[in-house]
């Protein structure tokens, strides 16, 4: 009985690092806790921070100007060292892209649920926190800074990108962000300006281990 005991804890053990692994693979340290849900700046940039998909919405060209939600991965910097500003890997084979080069009106929806820090709570409790970042998808000058800055903070978190086909076309696009809707308590959404959001008072605080 007792080898089998050893071997279940060993075995979670294992578990346990390679999730701790996965976590970090993916940019998702979840070490670093949860802002206070006063503080509206830094309850933001956590979430954008620690999560590396969302749901991208844009303006469909084929469906006549109807609203197209799509799935995409995302990162505002390396893992850690978010800078507020997501940047996305996208082909014109998707309608995404098609669409922000037609209109680039956009907005990018946020949850904490896929952090794990909501329990059990449901994902539209007010208390899971979500954010939607609305401004204008913009494609990135492949041969800019910013486009070295978008590959290291996309190839850091979703490392699989690199290997994707070349013939598809995969550019660098970022949202220039001009509206911030937030929840992340009772009471409705929080007032938060997009220079409150990128110039947080306690961004260092709230990320210090």
């Amino acid at each position: 009985m007792k080898i089998k005991g050893d071997f279940r804890c060993h075995l979670f053990a294992l578990v346990l690092i390679f999730v701790g692994f996965q976590v970090s693979v993916h940019g998702r340290l979840l070490s670093v806790s949860k802002p206070d849900p006063d503080d509206a700046a830094a309850t933001a940039r956590w979430l954008v921070s620690q999560n590396n998909w969302g749901v991208l919405n844009t303006i469909s060209s084929d469906l006549g100007g109807a609203p197209f939600g799509n799935v995409v991965s995302f990162s505002d910097g390396l893992p850690d060292e978010g800078h507020g500003i997501p940047y996305f890997y996208l082909t014109t084979l998707d309608p995404t892209a098609r669409n922000a080069l037609s209109d680039q009106r956009s907005s990018l929806t946020i949850s904490e649920y896929p952090i794990g820090t909501c329990g059990k709570k449901d994902p539209e409790n007010p208390s899971c926190a979500k954010i939607t970042l609305t401004g204008k998808l913009k494609l990135v000058d492949e041969k800019s800074k910013e486009a070295d800055f978008a590959r290291n903070a996309l190839f850091s978190k979703h490392p699989e990108m690199k290997g994707w086909p070349k013939g598809h076309n995969f550019q660098f696009f970022t949202l220039d962000i001009e509206d911030i809707f937030l929840i992340d308590w009772f009471g409705g959404p929080k007032p938060l300006t997009v220079d409150q959001y990128l110039h947080p008072k306690t961004y260092k605080l709230a990320f210090t281990l």
